[in-house]
């Protein structure tokens, strides 16, 4: 049984990682909300991650980040902290939870540590100028970091499309909404929660031991096809 660190686990994704995770492995969940359900593999603590110092851990094999934002606007209503807020959120709180259990991490057999980007980042999208800037600074970050760390620790990141989470919910508030984000994707659908948790999951096990520096797009065919 291994035990995975998951910053983000009250809700959306993170939730969905963390009720994937804990049937077979230790979960430190460390969010500003405790998750909604008890389990006696699960430890939580309560814990602003950009604010608060991060709690002493002396066991951890694999790390998940899941803070992120989607932060829409004409870039002429963008206003300078709103691209400080979401590079903070989804740069500089996963920087800084990677160097405080480095070592613990790096202890372990095989860890992996895993992060988020999003489709905007390589799909050139109206309105999200911030979110793409600050998810793109994560996907440089897995792959500097995926060659700094190659001979110990494993580090990658997954890619959504929309994804039906609290997050999201403004996207998706309404049945015309719905059908025009499906219609969007060439596979006509978008993702739930467990499609990505599904993929964190493969990312941290030993299934995927020969996998560093990538960023997988799970994009319901928006980037990869053209139909």
């Amino acid at each position: 049984m291994k035990t995975y660190i998951v910053i983000g686990g009250s809700r959306g994704i993170g939730n969905a990682i963390v009720n994937l995770l804990l049937d077979n492995h230790k979960v430190i969940n460390i969010s500003r909300t405790k998750p909604e359900l008890t389990h006696e593999n699960l430890v939580h603590y309560d814990c602003d991650v950009l604010k608060d110092e991060l709690p002493d851990l002396d066991v951890a094999d694999g790390l998940v980040y899941c803070p992120g934002s989607i932060n829409l606007k004409p870039i002429q209503r963008y206003k300078l902290d709103d691209f400080r807020s979401d590079y903070e959120i989804n740069v500089i709180g996963a920087v800084k939870v990677i160097q405080k259990y480095l070592n613990t991490i790096k202890a372990s057999h095989n860890p992996s540590v895993v992060l988020f980007s999003t489709v905007a980042a390589k799909l050139g999208m109206p309105f999200h100028a911030s979110i793409a800037a600050a998810k793109s600074g994560v996907e440089g970050l897995v792959k500097s970091l995926g060659a700094e760390l190659a001979t110990s620790i494993r580090i990658n990141a997954i890619a959504p499309t929309v994804t039906n989470t609290e997050l999201a919910s403004k996207l998706l508030r309404n049945d015309k909404m719905i059908d025009n984000i499906k219609e969007r994707h060439p596979m006509k659908k978008f993702l739930e929660p467990q499609d990505v948790a599904g993929m964190a999951d493969f990312l941290l096990s030993d299934k995927s031991n020969a996998i560093s520096g990538q960023v997988f797009e799970m994009d319901c065919g928006i980037v990869s096809f053209k139909i």
